[in-house]
């Protein structure tokens, strides 16, 4: 039987690298974004004007028809974005919206999809950043919107919480990807501080085709890179 999985920003930078990877080693892939990915299996493609309940049932809906049944491996959240702006900034509250709907919405619509979807030992991520950790000045509704999808992921780890038996819910919290975009505006940085895209997509593979690497469950699992190295830890 072919294993399935569905990647939540599947045209993002790394949604994109992991509908390929997951390609490259024969999984029937599930790409859930505002624009369609041409390399996933299954595209169920949203409207950016649907408010999360309709988003929810929208994506449901394309779901049961194309999963025919079968339980998913995986979900993997990595829907999202940047958006800077302190309390005094005039889009302040325009960004922060975003970064609400980017990180939080999707990361409910997430949860509420491994209760119906995920199999039992299977494996939910979701995808905060090490910034939330601390305080964001700087980027209030960035960091306000990855703590809660932090909070989102403890409390799913948690009894009681709708998620099938067995299965993990993990929160990987990068610094810098080494993303195209990034690379764009930060020019003159040191990249070999930035995560590589495969790492992350070697690694959930790794987590979902071996239960036991994973890490406890809850974790939210910070990973820094140093000459090009990447280590995790867990908070």
């Amino acid at each position: 039987m072919t294993k399935q999985i569905i990647i939540y920003g599947g045209r993002g930078a790394l949604g994109d690298c992991l509908v390929r990877y997951f390609r490259s080693k024969d999984f029937k892939v599930t790409s859930i974004d505002l624009k369609q990915n041409e390399q996933a299996d299954v595209n169920v493609t949203l409207a950016d004007v649907q408010d999360l309940e309709k988003q929810a049932e929208f994506i449901k809906e394309k779901l049961q028809s194309s999963l025919n049944g079968e339980p998913v491996e995986a979900i993997l959240n990595v829907a999202g974005g940047w958006a800077g702006g302190n309390a005094g900034d005039k889009d302040f509250i325009k960004n922060s919206d975003l970064m609400f709907k980017q990180s939080v919405h999707s990361s409910l619509i997430a949860a509420s999809l491994a209760s119906t979807f995920l199999k039992e030992s299977g494996l939910l991520v979701l995808t905060g950043a090490a910034a939330a950790l601390d305080a964001t000045p700087g980027m209030i509704g960035y960091g306000a919107a990855k703590a809660a999808t932090i909070h989102i992921g403890r409390s799913l780890a948690a009894s009681d919480s709708g998620m099938p038996k067995s299965s993990s819910v993990l929160t990987i919290a990068p610094i810098t990807l080494d993303t195209p975009m990034n690379r764009k505006w930060m020019p003159k940085a040191d990249t070999s501080t930035w995560t590589p895209l495969e790492y992350i997509a070697e690694l959930f593979h790794k987590w979902i085709n071996d239960p036991s690497s994973r890490p406890t469950n809850g974790s939210v699992v910070k990973l820094t890179t140093k000459g090009g190295n990447t280590e995790l830890s867990y908070h």
